[in-house]
């Protein structure tokens, strides 16, 4: 009951807002994944020219939601009756003082039907992201075409809506009424899309940005790893172009895009091996792309290594034996698991396609075998989830200097205290 109190009274806080303040536009980024990178780089896009408010986190729970846009932090202890008064003494000064920003780019998850379709209720974004369909909270969901339904209903409140072409099927995207609604992707019926004209590990991702609303592309450099990674650039430079911003400007932001801990993010690893951290959560489609982002190196041995994926219910077992078969054994050298299902099923799946394949309970025995087969020059992807993983802990073992530790996720006293003791319990 508090807790719905609390909710109510901060949505009606948004929506005084933006009628105070119609002159703030706000972005909103929804999809099975890739929200977190799409939304740190719309950001740092529009802030070539325009005062941007996010949070780089992406704990985004209905009642975070509104002090995220509003730009008040959440309170410790959510119980406390003089915390939450402070907070809505923030809110109401937030909401009578000149403006901050020009820009607000906001995160929206979900994990069931119709969590999306409340932000509604009090949110009219003026530009809306949608980065994916693909398997995630199977739990409650059951099917693709619900989870479709749920991602898309951000169509129906939305004022313009920019659509993922690579990583939505078309039959989706084709049952929305929105007119304002454009593609954004590498694929080329993509409205908004970005063909690459060279690619090199040093120099990353050259090639030309396009724009409907242009006679001629732009060239510009991408330093980023993957083409999900790719896509996350083009919906940024996307929304700068509904938001009015210059080709220079969109151009020189995209260029200053860069992969955040834990998502695709490159590392030094010991004996001049290159690391490819993507440990900060996992799903099929996540996975699918980090690997083809691994195939594309060329370097002398390739290893990767998967925690078991969460949140796909009964879909489980058939996702995690379908990854399996793609772990290819002219690529990869070893593949490495941790968790129950990814030892149950993906494993299994890789040894029958000829992987050479071995499983552990921890992440620090993972990160010790990698370490005893690593060869020089060699490149591992480490692709996790958070809950009873936490493959960072893996990376660590390798890295080339315990420097870049600070690099990785979830390195807080708070979390080391949680791994620590699930790392103590799998040794009983």
């Amino acid at each position: 009951m508090f807790k719905n109190y609390i909710q109510t009274k901060l949505e009606r806080a948004v929506q005084k807002y933006f009628k105070k303040h119609p002159e703030v536009k706000l972005v909103v980024v929804v999809g099975s994944v890739g929200k977190t990178s799409t939304k740190v780089g719309i950001g740092t896009v529009l802030s070539e020219k325009y005062r941007v408010r996010l949070e780089e986190s992406n704990y985004n729970s209905p009642v975070s939601v509104p002090l995220a846009i509003l730009g008040i932090d959440f309170p410790e202890e959510i119980r406390s009756v003089s915390q939450w008064l402070t907070v809505f003494k923030a809110v109401k000064q937030r909401i009578k003082q000149p403006t901050d920003v020009d820009v607000i780019v906001q995160e929206l998850s979900t994990s069931a039907l119709g969590q999306i379709a409340h932000y509604g209720t009090y949110l009219q974004p003026d530009v809306a992201v949608v980065t994916a369909v693909s398997a995630e909270h199977m739990e409650n969901f059951k099917t693709l075409d619900n989870v479709a339904a749920e991602e898309l209903a951000v169509v129906n409140f939305s004022k313009q809506v920019l659509i993922n072409r690579d990583n939505i099927d078309g039959k989706y995207a084709a049952n929305v009424s929105n007119a304002q609604i454009n593609t954004y992707g590498t694929n080329d019926v993509a409205e908004y899309r970005f063909d690459t004209s060279d690619y090199t590990f040093e120099n990353s991702f050259t090639g030309l940005f396009y724009a409907p609303e242009w006679t001629e592309a732009i060239e510009t450099t991408l330093h980023l790893m993957g083409d999900h990674s790719i896509r996350t650039a083009v919906a940024a430079g996307a929304v700068g172009v509904k938001l009015g911003l210059s080709a220079i400007e969109i151009t020189n932001g995209m260029q200053k895009i860069r992969a955040l801990k834990g998502h695709m993010n490159v590392l030094r690893g010991m004996n001049e091996s290159i690391i490819i951290d993507d440990t900060y959560t996992s799903s099929p489609l996540a996975v699918q792309s980090a690997l083809q982002a691994l195939y594309q190196l060329k370097v002398p041995q390739k290893i990767a290594v998967f925690g078991s994926m969460d949140e796909l219910g009964e879909t489980s077992a058939a996702e995690h034996e379908a990854l399996g078969a793609w772990c290819d054994p002219l690529q990869l050298t070893h593949v490495v698991t941790v968790g129950e299902d990814a030892e149950k099923y993906l494993a299994p799946a890789a040894r029958i396609h000829g992987c050479h394949t071995v499983s552990f309970k921890s992440p620090i025995e993972a990160g010790a075998y990698v370490h005893k087969f690593l060869e020089k020059g060699s490149a591992v992807l480490f692709k996790g989830a958070q809950d009873n993983i936490f493959l960072e802990e893996a990376v660590k073992v390798v890295l080339h200097s315990t420097e870049d530790e600070d690099k990785l996720v979830r390195q807080s006293p708070e979390w080391m205290a949680k791994k620590q003791k699930l790392f103590d319990s799998l040794t009983k």
